[in-house]
């Protein structure tokens, strides 16, 4: 009941924003500008989250999420999994069309437009990056097919029962599954149209068939972009916008904010750079993005490093396996001094005092941010005091280990990202007033801008980074990825440790303390990974896990994405609420207002969704 209450709140302050058009004749066009052209119009190969938002608003899930992050029918009006938590069925929409780009029907949505879609993402030949979701999800023999070691597709775990009812077979209990279900991975496309095409699909708007609330009429590259509403979508009573256009300028960032004051667009994003001249001028229009506990920032050490002598790696390596080390530059670290860079009116606002982002998931009503395990974890924050005391601790100890000082950080940002550099500098300043340069010296290295991953990152070019991670499904497994993903066969090594690179420190006995760490932490992960039946039970074990990573500062956390300033003609709390998926990209359910939202507007509609929220 009270959900239900909570909802039809939500409905009526929705209602209450909603700005009718003057006629039901009077098209309802949403105009905005864009500056980087989508790569791919194929939704079942890309991850990025640019790529596939035209698929997100073209081709429908099984599942969705509401306002309020709830899980609602999509093209699935219902599912069960088995008792033994293996098989999942999902009871399609009958009736349901596939319809090309001029809106003329082709055929029904089917269970085998499933099947052939996660076929075509498991085939190598197509080159898609997100067939590991496949395997994240343990669909049974999944990534066997995909490495060639199962050559019958009939033998993974994707079955068309018959044409209305769909089967996912796992391998394992999965209790996350129905959130995999929102990402593109598991998205459908028309059988026959991806045998006919193959490479060739969705490579332009008549290469694709559509069955979401939208069809992309006009697709011109570095032109123009055209959605209209699809009038026989199951849903399509909660369109509220008739076309869409999004218009391709590679000024958009400076020209957007000054045609939206002309009335030529409907939406602009306020950059760092004019937010405070706008906030001067204008500040009756402007609002803020949503933020979405779908991505996490956090600092990494780096445990193996592979840059040039002049900055010491060697003495690095020494350095960070040292416990009051770590903690001393975690307690000197004053990480709303550099967050100014991001969030300068409200640093405290994106800060995050775990890895996983708070209100990404609950147990029992309990934010997993809000966990016993997490009980303690801010102890190791910053204390300016303690940092000292930490210093004094590790100058003993390792200067008995042969380390030499000041110890060389090598803080490595990405080239032409502004904020990131001036973050940096901040961090620098900070940290090396605190410690004082008699004992670290934080050198600034900026990686380049294309590659930057490959060649900082993963190649191990760094002492230290802001690093970060999305979540891929709704459980706080997708957090521990980057630090105890899969093991690898050949090498024994976690493969999700680019991120820091902590495995290095599991070899031999040379670090006998970090090891240890190591050893527990990711016993901890396998054993909540193997609690499927005690949802609570599972949150728990994973942030004991996670406090460990903390409490030992061998990871710092850091923020969330900072909510962006923008002039804006739709209510953003009518859209979709997810924390993983592509449900957050959808147009769907939002209504087009005649004049822009106002700050007032906005609080209001913000207080009351956060009321909607159990907040």
């Amino acid at each position: 009941m009270k959900k239900l209450l909570a909802f039809l709140m939500t409905l009526a302050m929705l209602a209450s924003l909603a700005v009718l058009p003057a006629s039901a004749e009077e098209e309802r066009v949403y105009t905005s500008l864009y500056s980087s052209e989508v790569s791919t119009l194929n939704y079942l190969t890309s991850s990025t989250t640019w790529d596939y938002t035209p698929g997100a608003n073209v081709v429908d899930t099984l599942i969705e999420y509401n306002n309020i992050g709830e899980i609602i029918p999509g093209l699935a009006e219902t599912w069960e999994v088995s008792e033994d938590q293996l098989t999942w069925t999902f009871h399609l929409r009958q009736g349901q069309k596939w319809y090309d780009y001029t809106g003329a029907e082709v055929g029904e949505v089917t269970a085998n437009d499933f099947v052939a879609a996660a076929k075509y993402v498991l085939t190598p030949e197509y080159d898609s990056s997100l067939e590991y979701m496949f395997e994240e999800a343990n669909i049974l023999n999944a990534a066997a097919y995909y490495a060639g070691e199962v050559t019958d597709f009939a033998e993974v775990g994707v079955k068309a029962v018959d044409d209305y009812t769909l089967q996912y077979i796992v391998d394992k209990p999965t209790p996350y599954l129905l959130s995999c279900m929102t990402y593109g991975s598991f998205m459908p496309a028309y059988g026959p149209q991806l045998e006919e095409l193959g490479a060739e699909f969705a490579t332009a708007c008549e290469k694709m068939y559509y069955c979401g609330a939208f069809i992309l009429s006009e697709f011109e590259p570095q032109v123009k972009h055209v959605f209209v509403k699809n009038p026989n979508n199951w849903d399509a009573e909660h369109v509220y916008i008739d076309r869409i256009e999004q218009i391709y300028n590679t000024e958009a960032a400076t020209l957007a904010p000054t045609m939206a004051l002309r009335g030529e667009v409907d939406y602009a994003d306020l950059s760092n750079d004019i937010i405070d001249d706008w906030k001067a001028n204008h500040a009756d229009i402007v609002s803020r993005g949503r933020a979405v506990p779908d991505f996490s920032y956090f600092f990494c050490f780096n445990f193996d490093p592979q840059y040039d002598a002049e900055y010491g790696p060697d003495n690095w390596r020494i350095a960070v396996n040292n416990s009051n080390f770590r903690h001393s530059i975690m307690s000197a670290f004053d990480r709303t001094y550099s967050m100014r860079a991001l969030e300068p009116d409200d640093p405290e606002s994106i800060l995050q005092n775990t890895i996983t982002p708070a209100t990404f998931c609950a147990a029992d009503g309990v934010d997993y941010s809000e966990l016993a395990p997490f009980d303690g974890t801010e102890e190791n924050f910053f204390n300016a005091e303690k940092a000292l005391e930490y210093k004094a601790k590790a100058m003993e100890e390792l200067t008995a280990a042969g380390c030499t000082f000041p110890v060389t950080i090598l803080l490595t940002y990405k080239s032409g990202d502004t904020d990131w550099e001036n973050e940096s500098i901040l961090f620098k300043q900070q940290l090396e007033g605190v410690l004082g340069t008699d004992y670290i010296n934080v050198e600034l290295y900026a990686g380049p801008s294309e590659s930057f991953l490959s060649a900082t990152r993963r190649a191990g070019v760094y002492s230290m980074m802001r690093c970060n991670w999305g979540a891929d499904y709704a459980d706080p497994l997708t957090w521990a990825s980057p630090f105890a993903e899969s093991i690898d066969s050949e090498t024994g090594l976690h493969e999700g440790n680019s991120y820091n690179k902590m495995d290095v420190s599991l070899d031999g006995d040379s670090y006998p303390e970090t090891k240890d760490i190591l050893t527990t932490y990711y016993a901890t992960v396998e054993e909540a990974k193997a609690i499927a039946d005690d949802i609570t039970a599972r949150y728990t074990k994973f942030a004991e896990a996670e406090a460990m990573l903390i409490n030992n500062a061998m990871v710092i956390p850091y923020n969330i994405e900072a909510a962006s300033y923008q002039v804006t003609k739709l209510n953003i709390f009518e859209g979709q609420y997810s924390p993983c998926g592509v449900s957050n990209l959808r147009y769907k359910y939002q209504t087009l207002r005649e004049d822009f939202i106002s700050a007032e507007e906005y609080e209001a509609a913000y207080q009351e969704w956060l009321t909607a929220m159990g907040k």
